[in-house]
């Protein structure tokens, strides 16, 4: 019996999966994808295993309560099975109706037979996103029964066709969900969150430094060229995919244009920094450098051009960006918010100056350089409890962790991945009127992502519609020409 009454928009939903079987459901943060798994897993436990999988730990936690509050289970019938868990505990805990899991657990445990999929009738893969690649999700759809119904939940699979088929294909998903804004069986439950952005200049001192950078990626890009590989400046992935071509080239040049590969790697993430981040973190990243034992960092180090930047990164002076948020963040007053940086060095740089500007700020990153699983959990307790405004995040902080909903997000820089900044936007809103703002450097890097991400988004919203509205999109997916059975 379920302690929750679902809306009509989740009701239409599960009936959809119903008739219609495997189906990936997408509905923007804060609209219940949970509920409808849930209605689920309510039909299914007697007749067989339910396995609702998620990325991390907190989620399985959050998902785990979920199931006894929401659907009234026994913890003898529900369990959480993580790499936390000794093999043999793990075997014990499978015997249970509904299991919790993260896939890494469950795909390990299916390959050295601690667990059979033969009698798992549900299973529901939450941040559905994922699964591209040798991610976890894959190999476990791949080996569970014909008669499993397969749920995918997102509140964004991606903004290309290749990927959002992927996704599709992988998890075995003939039928699709979605829901936005725009459809009036979702606009009653929907929160109004404005965008706010902040636009600001780059100041002399770093015009000058940019203007260096740029000379010197001129002249690399020219010699690069010339070895037989001109680089793709303008496409970060495109850049990026050029190193493999050249090391798979039988070019007798292929070493030589490697270092200057690197060099102009180094030098375009200058500018990323100099232009979205800080002085400082700018500063932070030249140092690393005269750390690292490569040719390209040497050569890079010894470029008169590099030796001026030094001395006139000396000078330290703020990045407009940190001015117009000191300023934005004394507006907020009482209200707490979430600010997202890209980087360790800038959330740490940011949570540095709000503190010294006498607000109650911390950091909050991934478990690396002394930052570990307790600091995490910490942090997130103490603003759960209001200890603190501001949470300084880096990327953790986009999904997988159990963060509350806050008043505000504030992106320090836009982002070009759809997903990452569906996910950013959902933390606010969700219970309430929300506040996006975005700072973004005029004439640079932050404008290109900014947009990238706006039109990934779109794309993304017509794809998945297509696949709502017309049968063909769906057997020209899975190259059938009968599909009755999924409709």
């Amino acid at each position: 019996m379920m302690n929750i009454k679902p809306r009509a928009y989740q009701q239409n939903i599960y009936q959809s999966i119903i008739s219609k079987g495997n189906s990936l459901v997408v509905l923007p943060t804060g609209l219940g994808k949970t509920l409808i798994a849930l209605m689920l897993i309510n039909d299914k436990y007697m007749d067989g295993k339910c396995l609702l999988l998620t990325p991390t730990k907190p989620l399985a936690q959050q998902h785990y309560n979920s199931v006894l509050t929401v659907l009234g289970l026994s913890p003898e019938h529900v369990t959480i099975v993580t790499g936390d868990l000794s093999p043999s505990k793990r075997t014990k805990e499978y015997d249970k109706n509904v299991i919790i899991a993260t896939p890494q657990t469950v795909r390990n445990d299916l390959n050295n037979g601690l667990l059979t999929s033969s009698q798992i009738k549900l299973a529901i893969f939450d941040e559905a996103h994922k699964a591209v690649g040798d991610y976890a999700y894959t190999r476990i759809a791949d080996v569970l029964p014909e008669d499993c119904l397969l749920l995918g939940l997102t509140a964004s699979p991606g903004g290309k066709r290749a990927r959002i088929e992927e996704v599709l294909k992988n998890l075995k998903l003939s039928n699709v969900e979605i829901r936005t804004s725009k459809d009036k069986d979702v606009q009653d439950y929907l929160h109004k969150i404005d965008i706010k952005w902040i636009f600001v200049s780059l100041p002399p001192s770093y015009r000058m430094i940019k203007i260096y950078l740029d000379e010197l990626i001129k002249k690399h890009a020219k010699t690069l060229g010339s070895m037989g590989f001109p680089p793709p400046l303008r496409s970060k992935t495109q850049f990026m995919a050029l190193r493999a071509r050249i090391m798979n080239s039988k070019s007798r040049l292929k070493f030589p244009a490697i270092i200057q590969y690197s060099i102009l790697l180094n030098l375009l993430h200058m500018v990323e920094l100099l232009e979205t981040q800080s002085m400082q973190s700018f500063s932070n990243y030249l140092s690393k450098m005269e750390n690292k034992d490569t040719k390209s960092a040497k050569i890079l180090l010894n470029k008169p051009e590099i030796i001026k930047i030094k001395q006139m990164c000396r000078k330290n002076e703020d990045h407009p960006k940190m001015v117009s948020l000191l300023s934005l963040s004394a507006g907020l007053k009482e209200k707490k918010a979430i600010i997202f940086a890209q980087y360790r060095d800038q959330v740490m740089h940011i949570s540095e100056k709000l503190s010294g500007a006498g607000f109650n700020a911390r950091p909050f990153m991934g478990r690396k350089d002394n930052y570990n699983r307790k600091m995490q959990e910490e942090t997130i307790r103490d603003f759960r409890g209001n200890k603190f405004q501001f949470l300084v995040a880096s990327s953790v902080g986009e999904e997988g962790l159990d963060i509350p909903a806050v008043d505000a997000v504030i992106f320090y820089e836009p982002i070009p991945s759809e997903i990452r900044s569906i996910q950013r936007r959902g933390r606010t809103g969700r219970f309430g009127y929300g506040e996006v703002y975005m700072l973004i450097t005029k004439k640079s890097r932050d404008e290109y992502f900014y947009h990238a991400s706006l039109s990934r988004e779109r794309k993304m919203k017509t794809i998945l519609k297509s696949y709502t509205s017309s049968k063909s999109a769906v057997r020209k997916l899975y190259g059938q020409t009968k599909v009755k059975d999924w409709f």
